[in-house]
């Protein structure tokens, strides 16, 4: 069984799952009945001057059946008075001493984040993230992602905290931005131990169309609030592969976004992550789904013959690179496999609406299309709408052409392949 022990930047735990800071890491007691379920580390909802919340906070998006592919909330950092969360910080760490407990902490003055940071650490934390990515309310009090849009704000924040810290310090970075390259390293210039991403998204997730106000409904208004859930990972690993790729960015990563299960936390250690941080998918099933991800973890490292999760830490970040280094003389088709199909003809439409217009009903009325593989691209449309797994594979073809990117052609000239299709 390989090792699963996870180092963030100094944070170790016994495990790379942690909760994030969010409702299911708002009290002792939730999180002690997390680490029993088997959660490595948790990042405690944040703490600053406690709020009031509104009602409703929660809305979702709903598709083809399946509830919540993307989660919508408003609610803000902890209501709680500080000295509960401390002395259930404190209690936490007296039960589960090598479990990782991480502050989440947003204030706004240099001599608060003095104050917070100490006694958090008097508390018991193994370290602190710094929230700088909330996308509503708190921005609008000058913290959250209002800090983490601003590079030069985020670098002195962060020194702040560094020099008052004597445990390591995360910065959460919003996804709220353009390029996420110069946050990351206005965290790194500031002295941070590492970074997690993403923050929720600035959102609006939809519209009471018999009330006509946006939702979640407070009375009978709404706002913007921070979109999160499955629906978000395809964003959260572009961030995290933009930074885990650059030979400058030196510092670790803890990834967030979309994490449902441990294909999708491999997916972020792959990128360069090396802890995941959930929170969506808890609150929708609850703490026991990381039993799966451990298992699913464990399995998946010994199949590949690793013997610790470190060692897949950035392991497809040398295969992540920019359109115009892609091998443009590579080329697949799709090939059908006539047992397996269930003649749904969803290909078909797909590729004839949608795509490149290849692939045809049978000329006999059968049950298996034809694809016409002269004008195939590859686009991979046919694959993706296939409900019979494995029916439709992309076939590479040996097309007789060297490898030749788009940089090669412009740069050098390199010989690309004629161009497939029905409209060339």
């Amino acid at each position: 069984m390989a090792d699963l022990t996870s180092n963030c930047g100094g944070i170790i735990s016994p495990n790379p799952f942690w909760l994030a800071s969010a409702p299911p890491a708002n009290s002792g007691d939730q999180i002690k009945r997390a680490f029993d379920a088997g959660w490595g580390g948790a990042v405690w909802k944040t703490l600053g001057q406690p709020i009031q919340n509104v009602s409703s906070r929660f809305a979702a998006t709903n598709y083809g059946g399946a509830n919540a592919i993307g989660f919508n909330n408003i609610e803000l950092i902890t209501d709680r008075s500080l000295e509960k969360n401390f002395a259930e910080i404190a209690d936490v760490k007296k039960h589960f001493p090598d479990h990782a407990v991480i502050v989440s902490l947003m204030v706004e003055t240099k001599q608060e984040w003095k104050d917070i940071i100490r006694r958090s650490i008097d508390a018991g934390a193994d370290g602190l993230e710094l929230n700088f990515g909330c996308p509503h309310g708190m921005c609008e009090r000058g913290m959250g992602s209002a800090v983490g849009q601003e590079p030069s704000v985020n670098t002195e924040i962060t020194s702040w905290a560094k020099s008052f810290s004597s445990v390591p310090v995360l910065v959460k970075l919003t996804p709220n931005v353009g390029d996420i390259l110069p946050h990351g390293f206005a965290a790194q210039r500031g002295g941070a131990d590492g970074v997690s991403l993403i923050n929720t998204i600035k959102s609006i997730i939809g519209v009471d169309i018999d009330n006509f106000v946006p939702n979640p409904r407070v009375g009978n208004m709404s706002t913007n609030g921070g979109y999160c859930g499955a629906a978000v990972k395809p964003i959260a690993l572009h961030m995290t592969g933009q930074l885990g790729r650059d030979p400058g960015f030196n510092i670790p990563i803890s990834g967030i976004g979309g994490v449902t299960n441990w294909r999708d936390a491999v997916e972020f250690m792959l990128l360069g992550a090396s802890s995941v941080q959930v929170c969506t998918e808890v609150m929708l099933r609850g703490y026991r789904i990381v039993e799966d991800m451990i298992e699913g973890l464990n399995d998946y490292l010994d199949d590949k013959g690793f013997a610790s999760v470190n060692e897949i830490i950035g392991k497809a970040l040398p295969g992540y690179t920019e359109w115009g280094d892609l091998d443009l003389n590579y080329e697949t088709v799709a090939k059908i496999d006539g047992e397996s199909c269930i003649g749904c003809y969803k290909c078909v439409v797909a590729c004839q609406d949608g795509a490149h217009q290849c692939i045809t009903p049978a000329e006999d009325g059968g049950r298996v299309p034809v694809i016409d593989e002269s004008e195939c691209v590859g686009c991979n449309l046919c694959q993706i709408v296939c409900p019979v797994p494995d029916c439709i594979s992309m076939v590479e073809v040996e097309n007789g052409f060297a490898r030749a990117t788009w940089n090669d052609h412009i740069n050098d000239g390199a010989v690309l392949r004629p161009k497939t299709g029905i409209h060339h």
